[in-house]
């Protein structure tokens, strides 16, 4: 297993500073709706119980949470989603260690945040994760 426990930081003048993780350590939010199963709407919720997984996700993020990686779900389902979908993440063995609701609908994503962020998006089929060089839109220098 990683480690998991957080590195303290401190700034030039001794201030504390939000805490890090290792680098061996990934930190993952997973959609789940059109990510690890069908793509079910809020306003489909019945359907949130019957869908059914995709085996390649289950499988990849098992492997990922048995590294010792930290795996949390990050969806658009409100909080009133709960029940149902603990139980059908329970159900088909997804093991995570959270799951956060209320992401904003709609996609197009930019997250802006003060630490790395690293994004992947789902194209239809989980693998191990690659390296490659890619364009992306940062921050203009300060100079």
């Amino acid at each position: 297993m990683k480690d998991k426990e957080l590195k303290e930081l401190v700034d030039k003048d001794g201030n504390k500073l939000s805490p890090i993780l290792g680098n061996e350590v990934k930190n993952y939010l997973i959609d789940i709706d059109g990510t690890i199963t069908d793509d079910v709407p809020n306003e489909q919720p019945e359907r949130m119980a019957t869908c059914e997984p995709y085996l390649d996700a289950l499988e990849i993020l098992n492997k990922w949470y048995d590294e010792g990686h930290i795996i949390t779900f990050f969806t658009s389902r409100t909080e009133e989603h709960r029940p149902v979908t603990e139980k059908w993440l329970a159900k088909h063995g997804f093991k995570h260690h959270g799951i956060l609701f209320g992401k904003p609908r709609g996609g197009n994503y930019h997250w802006i945040d003060n630490h790395l962020v690293k994004a992947t998006r789902f194209k239809g089929q989980f693998t191990d994760l690659i390296s490659m060089n890619k364009k992306i839109e940062v921050f203009k220098d300060e100079a």
